[in-house]
C-alpha cells in the first residue's frame, strides 16, 4: 500500500507487478467504489482471495476487494454503519467516535473475524467478514496524539487465544485475550536500547510464535 498516493499494487514474489487498486494522488471519499484514501493496511483471506484493506489515512473505512481481479466488493464504517466524512469526531477521550479516526490496522481471524484498529480512535474494533459491527474495545483513552491503536496480529495457536497490539505513540505492545478483548498485559517502552522501542509501526507472528 502507498498510503500517501492512495494505492494498493499487488505484485508476485520475485517482483512481477500484477494489479493496482485506486489511482494515483485521487481520492472521493469514504464512499467510493473505485478510488481508496490513504490506505494503512492490507489482510488477504487465506480461504476466499478477498483482500481487507484499510483505508483510513484519508478515508475512514474498511474496503474489500477480489484479491485476483480488484473489483470492489463491499465497504463500512465505525460500527459497521456507512461512513460519514462530513461527521466530526469529538475530542472528549469519554466519548467513543462514531466515525473511524485513522483506520491504520487491519487483520483476520480463522473463524471470520476482522480486527480493525483505529488508530487515533485508541480502539480497536471487531466485525464479521460482511462488515457487520461485534465488539470494541478502548484502549489507552487518554492517549493523545498518533493514538494507541497501530496494528493488531493474533498469535498462531490453534484457537488464535491472543492478540497483540502495536502502540506507536505510548511506545509497547499490548496484550489481549482475544475472547473478551481484556488486557492482560503488555510490553516495551520507549527508548534506543536492546528491548525498547520508537513508535512500533508493523508487525508480524511467525509459525513458532515470535513476535
Amino acid at each position: 500500500g502507498t498510503h500517501m498516493h492512495h494505492r494498493v499494487m499487488k505484485f508476485t514474489r520475485d517482483g512481477k507487478h500484477v494489479l493496482t487498486i485506486g489511482t494515483m494522488d485521487k481520492n472521493a471519499g469514504s464512499n467510493d467504489t473505485t478510488l481508496l484514501g490513504g490506505p494503512a493496511g492490507i489482510w488477504v483471506d487465506p480461504k476466499t482471495n478477498e483482500a481487507f484493506i484499510a483505508d483510513g489515512y484519508r478515508n475512514r473505512r474498511v474496503i474489500v476487494v477480489d484479491g485476483a481481479t480488484g473489483k470492489y466488493l463491499r465497504h463500512w464504517g465505525a460500527y459497521g454503519k456507512p461512513p460519514d466524512d462530513t461527521q466530526k469526531n469529538a475530542n472528549d477521550s469519554n466519548t467513543p467516535n462514531q466515525q473511524f479516526s485513522t483506520v491504520h490496522g487491519i487483520t483476520g481471524s480463522r473463524d471470520g473475524r476482522i480486527y480493525v484498529a483505529d488508530r487515533r480512535g485508541n480502539r480497536l474494533q471487531v466485525f464479521d467478514q460482511k462488515g457487520t459491527y461485534i465488539a470494541e474495545k478502548i484502549i489507552a483513552p487518554q492517549t493523545r496524539a498518533s493514538g494507541s491503536a497501530f496494528v493488531p496480529v493474533l498469535s498462531p495457536d490453534a484457537n488464535q487465544q491472543w492478540l497483540y497490539l502495536a502502540d506507536g505513540t505510548n511506545h509497547k505492545v499490548w496484550i489481549l485475550r482475544r475472547s473478551d478483548l481484556e488486557v492482560v498485559g503488555s510490553f516495551g517502552h520507549g527508548g534506543r536500547h536492546v528491548g525498547q522501542m520508537l513508535r512500533p509501526h508493523g508487525m508480524s507472528v511467525d509459525s513458532r510464535g515470535n513476535l
